[in-house]
């Protein structure tokens, strides 16, 4: 089912047929954009409420700018569907977020109008700047470079940094900070406040429209005058609002806030800012889900990316099953959290921006003194939970297996030189889906189990990571723990099962065989499990064992595994790189074993996006992959016939 474009937007295939619409058009071109919008997702799935909002922006971007030469940075890329359908893309939309499809996010490869991938957020500033550092290197000075920045990734370090050193760089860049009040959650923090007391200054507004209309016509005066009004601008700014404005002090420009949601007016705006040189910043005032009431009025984390849904009624479609349904492991983590801290008063949570995500959330309701939102930095997060813990607390601090990667030295530093026993809980490790290769958690075995005083560990379902949980926070003398689990369901409806210790290092044998052994870490060793009962319709009967931690290994276990199985298959939901097998290949070399090892996981290659089975066939540690890896090994003729 193809979605129909409206009139104008059926005319639109590029920028430049946009700048052929006379601007009395482009309200009517705003509304057909949403509803193609709103009509594609309730269809096939996607991100929504983050790209409603920045309709009217976007079309006024591509309108003024003369893009892809004057570069777009969209930050972060759930906002980017409307610019992806005016860039060419608009008969291949249905595809988004598909196998073999177009990506969600913005992606060089995709587009010459993508300036730069972007799927975590706070980069847009720094990239940038980057790009118009080196335009003015290059002397093409009349480039222009734009950074689209929702207000939850301002809280970035990252975006401190880039606005830092833009304040010096005096170079050609435009800051457009997309105001919401929301990343997926809510936002948090000092910075929410800020922007807040600028937007409901009303004195301050009315006085900032009188001096924009001044500085609209600043071309009728001399370069003193230029002067004099930018002195009378600071001082209004500084007088009114109750600090000085955090931007000017950063040394850029200013402008705002202004309705995000006025097309025409925005036009107008950004036709004037093209022509004010040096680094500046305009505060667009939106709301998330604009033009769908069901998104705009109601629960905003839901509607970040809701799924399928009925466009009329605003009713979410989802799958009605017969029989109980496993839960997913966030919300395991979420309630097993809550359980464990009402036994243990030391035990506090942390999450950057991700509540919702990772089920912090239900702590953050239960216990909201013990349970902490820090906005959209991983680094903090990770420091944060280094401090509580040189005071005898117990951090559970559960980050995205990829944003994690944005914290690895505050880990590496703050906490294992320092020998603290922070608990880290890995959520969407392994394949993310249908956000791509920035969002897949590809790497984090490879990159926790190279640091001292680090435990790595991986539960294969529901009641192993209650297990897991519950002997984190048992004492123990330093060492952060951490605990990776993927995005979507377990295997076990009946989850809440009793917690017992699980004793560091050792690993457990699901069942006996001949000939073969699989060696599973974590989930994927359930692929393995069906694998097994399909090969023993085929005479084969390999051994399997749940190792559970990938350091330390359990040396005993891989010592009866050698000994006895001179073939091997090793399988994980990461990266072969560095990962879990390569640290089974490290123990037989330095045993002197040898055997016939075949290891399964993420090949040293970018996997893009797709739903996870798809992903996990591509690479062959799907149970039907497993199968014939067993088959290949065991049997080499049957394998080939």
């Amino acid at each position: 089912m193809l979605i129909e474009p409206g009139k104008l937007l059926a005319t639109v295939n590029n920028p430049d047929d946009l700048k052929k619409l006379d601007q009395t058009q482009l309200v009517q071109l705003c509304e057909e954009l949403r509803n193609f919008i709103i009509d594609n997702v309730s269809v096939y799935g996607g991100h929504f409420g983050a790209s409603l909002g920045v309709v009217e922006l976007t079309v006024a971007l591509h309108y003024i700018f003369n893009t892809p030469k004057d570069q777009l940075v969209w930050d972060v890329g759930h906002q980017a569907y409307g610019h992806k359908i005016l860039t060419g893309r608009r008969d291949i939309f249905h595809s988004n977020r598909m196998y073999k499809g177009m990506s969600g996010f913005p992606k060089m490869k995709e587009s010459e109008y993508d300036a730069f991938g972007v799927g975590h957020s706070s980069t847009s500033i720094s990239a940038a700047l980057g790009m118009a550092v080196a335009s003015k290197y290059k002397g093409d000075e009349e480039k222009q470079h734009i950074a689209v920045i929702g207000d939850g990734a301002m809280t970035g370090g990252l975006a401190f940094e880039g606005m830092n050193h833009a304040g010096v760089s005096n170079s050609n860049l435009l800051i457009i900070l997309n105001d919401n009040c929301m990343s997926i959650d809510p936002n948090v923090g000092a910075l929410k406040d800020y922007l807040t007391d600028i937007t409901t200054s009303h004195t301050y507004n009315k006085m900032k429209d009188e001096v924009w209309n001044v500085l609209g016509k600043i071309s009728k005066f001399g370069p003193n005058a230029r002067e004099i009004i930018s002195k009378v601008e600071n001082s209004i700014k500084s007088f009114l609002l109750s600090q000085s404005n955090m931007f000017e002090s950063l040394n850029l420009r200013y402008f705002g806030p202004v309705d995000g949601h006025d097309v025409n007016h925005l036009v107008s705006i950004l036709d004037d800012l093209k022509d004010i040189k040096g680094p500046k910043i305009l505060h667009c005032i939106t709301r998330k889900g604009k033009g769908y009431g069901p998104s705009e009025n109601g629960n905003q984390t839901t509607w970040h990316a809701p799924g399928k849904f009925d466009k009329l009624t605003g009713e979410i479609r989802k799958k009605v099953h017969d029989t109980p349904q496993p839960p997913k492991y966030q919300d395991v983590f979420g309630h097993t959290l809550v359980e464990l801290a009402e036994n243990n008063q030391k035990i506090m949570g942390i999450t950057p921006a991700m509540p919702s995500g990772s089920s912090m959330n239900i702590m953050m309701k239960a216990m909201p003194d013990r349970a902490f939102d820090v906005g959209i930095a991983e680094q903090h997060a990770v420091t944060f939970s280094a401090g509580l813990a040189t005071q005898g607390l117990i951090p559970f601090c559960n980050i995205y297996s990829s944003f994690m990667q944005r914290a690895y030295d505050q880990v590496i530093h703050d906490v294992c030189i320092q020998d603290l026993a922070v608990n880290f809980f890995l959520d969407r490790a392994g394949f993310a889906g249908a956000d791509g290769p920035t969002h897949h958690g590809a790497y984090d075995i490879g990159y926790m189990r190279c640091i001292p005083n680090m435990i790595v560990a991986a539960p294969m379902n529901e009641a192993e990571l209650r297990n897991l949980m519950y002997t984190s926070q048992l004492p123990r003398k330093g060492q952060a723990f951490t605990i990776r689990y993927p995005r979507g369901q377990g295997v076990m409806p009946e989850w809440r099962t009793p917690m017992e210790e699980v004793k560091i290092g050792t690993g457990r044998k699901i069942k006996d065989g001949e000939d073969i052994a699989i060696l599973t870490i974590g989930h994927i060793g359930n692929y393995a499990v069906e694998a097994c009962e399909k090969l023993a319709k085929k005479d084969l009967n390999p051994a399997h064992y749940d190792m559970r931690f990938v350091k330390p290994l359990d040396e005993e276990m891989l010592h009866e595994v050698f000994a006895n199985y001179k073939k091997v298959i090793t399988i994980e939901d990461g990266c072969l790189m560095g990962g879990f097998g390569s640290a089974v290949l490290e123990f037989m070399a330095e045993n002197n074993y040898s055997a016939q090892v075949k290891r399964l996981g993420i090949p040293d290659a970018i996997i893009e996006h797709g739903e996870q089975i798809e992903l996990q066939k591509e690479c062959g540690f799907d149970p039907e992959g497993i199968e014939k890896a067993v088959i290949a090994l065991t049997e080499p003729a049957m394998a080939k016939s």
